[in-house]
């Protein structure tokens, strides 16, 4: 298998195997506290798995986009100014803008997150 092929297939044992830690972890926790007292029906509703998910797909898909932005604007910057050595502003901006994605992903998974129920 070429390192190219063997490397995705490992990005995306990682991304199967962050997604299962985020639904064990937060039905470990809402069965643990499920058990402590009276029955909560609004912690076991699907919302919570949901949530979960919608969380670790927009920082796992916006790290993933990033990667793919930075690898090829990097090279055209690298190239750009090999050919001419003032231009460093706008590969600059362009390295920044697809960094920033990966950034906003971030966000909005930890808005996400805040945004599970949790029992009092």
């Amino acid at each position: 298998m070429k390192k190219k092929g063997k490397f995705y297939l490992l990005l995306g044992f990682f991304q199967v195997f962050i997604v299962a830690a985020v639904f064990l972890t937060t039905n470990g926790f809402i069965s643990f506290v499920a058990a402590q007292g009276d029955p909560i029906d609004f912690y076991n509703s699907p919302t919570t798995m949901v949530l979960a998910l919608s969380a670790a797909l927009s920082v796992g898909m916006s790290v993933l986009g990033s990667a793919w932005a930075l690898k090829t604007v990097g090279t055209a910057a690298i190239s750009a100014m090999a050919e001419r050595e003032g231009s460093i502003v706008i590969p600059f901006l362009a390295i920044a803008m697809s960094e920033a994605l990966a950034v906003y992903g971030l966000i909005v998974g930890i808005l996400l997150v805040f945004n599970i129920p949790a029992a009092a």
